[in-house]
């Protein structure tokens, strides 16, 4: 049986915003995010992605979440989450192409989704605690953006502490 490797993670955390921000106008748009399943896989176009999200989708041991502003059906990010013994692992996390690079439209799209990571792990009893391997040019970054710490050589972890600074910056309590 072939052996799946990780995706190390490699989004950039561009800024914590209380939901995401245009970039332009700076304007700030409440978001919601909704568990995608094999139903509405239609949602996602493979040639919009970097990542192939409908296998992660029909992957049984992760759950997929979208995120999108309120009142628009646009997924703005998406995320994938698998349930460990004592936390919760990032396998992959992505924003939507208009919200990559220089020119994107939103930014708080990767800090909104690893926020509900953190807020998903809090609701299931593992106290804010959630894991990811890191590309190594990124560790700082999400040393210094997430307040994650390192625990090996590309593997992370964000604690209960941190955990909480982000769920306040994104979801009303």
């Amino acid at each position: 049986m072939k052996k799946r490797r990780n995706i190390l993670l490699d989004i950039e955390i561009d800024k914590l915003t209380n939901s995401i921000e245009n970039t332009v106008t700076g304007e700030v748009f409440d978001t919601e995010i909704v568990r995608l399943t094999v139903d509405n896989i239609k949602l996602i176009t493979k040639a919009d992605w970097r990542f192939d999200w409908r296998k992660e989708i029909k992957n049984v041991t992760r759950e997929v979440y979208k995120l999108s502003t309120v009142n628009n059906t646009f997924i703005q990010g998406l995320i994938s989450l698998e349930e460990k013994s004592d936390h919760i692992f990032l396998p992959l996390v992505e924003s939507a192409k208009p919200n990559k690079g220089k020119s994107k439209i939103y930014l708080g799209v990767p800090g909104n989704l690893v926020a509900y990571a953190c807020k998903k792990s809090f609701d299931i009893g593992h106290e804010g605690f959630v894991s990811f391997e890191s590309k190594s040019a990124l560790i700082d970054h999400y040393k210094k953006t997430l307040g994650a710490i390192q625990i090996d050589r590309q593997k992370m972890y964000i604690n209960t502490i941190n955990a909480k600074i982000l769920i306040s910056k994104y979801f009303k309590q």
